[in-house]
């Protein structure tokens, strides 16, 4: 009787080896009940047992280990692409940059002030007409934090009608058209509430000074005009 139990466990070990992690579980757990309960045959059955996990949790870690190398990329893959690093378009380039240091500053009475990078030929839009403009947003050391050059098409509002910040609108009212301009917007003339940082772009804080390279494209209707 002994002998045949032993033989039993032997062929039960056996079969948990063989099966697929599903049903060598399920095995396991049918065959520990099925078989009389001894001391020998109780640790018989848990040494099986625990090979039969064993073998299921290996396959499932080697499954998710598969999963994760194929799908899920790792900072040395990001690194072996040899990304560039992030170029933002300008509308003021390093020439344009140390001819601004030779350019006179014009100050406003609200206190924005401005360099003319290129005085335009065409004309300056009225109050509440539509403008299409380019602009690049700095905060005071440069930093870009916005842009329509990356967006692709200039930006249109209507000027003077409060569409954009108090020191932009001023600023555009007296540029002509086909003119490049920088602003120097003091806080109380930018964004009151402040602007939120984004993905590799810095946080704009309430009231604080920002600067804007600006191009004033055109007119809508009004240059159909001239």
């Amino acid at each position: 009787m002994a002998s045949a139990m032993m033989l039993n466990a032997g062929f039960f070990q056996v079969r948990c080896l063989q099966n697929s992690t599903k049903d060598a579980s399920a095995y396991c757990h049918q065959r520990t009940k099925e078989l009389p309960i001894s001391i020998e045959q109780a640790k018989s059955n848990a040494n099986s047992k625990a090979q039969c996990i064993k073998r299921r949790d290996a396959l499932h870690m080697l499954g998710a280990g598969v999963t994760f190398s194929v799908f899920a990329p790792t900072n040395r893959d990001a690194l072996a692409a040899g990304l560039p690093a992030e170029v933002l378009p300008k509308l003021c380039d390093d020439a344009c940059e140390k001819e601004l240091e030779n350019i006179p500053t014009i100050t406003t009475e609200s206190g924005l002030q401005y360099k003319d990078i290129k005085v335009g030929s065409g004309p300056s839009p009225p109050v509440g007409f539509q403008v299409a403009a380019n602009y690049v947003a700095m905060d005071p050391s440069g930093r870009v934090f916005d842009s329509s050059l990356e967006k692709g098409v200039p930006y249109l509002f209507r000027v003077g009608a409060g569409q954009v910040i108090k020191g932009l609108d001023e600023g555009i009212l007296t540029m002509k058209v086909g003119g490049k301009r920088r602003l120097y917007i003091p806080g109380p003339l930018a964004f009151p509430k402040g602007l939120p940082a984004a993905a590799g772009r810095p946080r704009v804080l309430p009231s604080s000074p920002v600067m804007f390279d600006v191009s004033l494209e055109y007119v809508p209707g009004l240059d159909d005009e001239e």
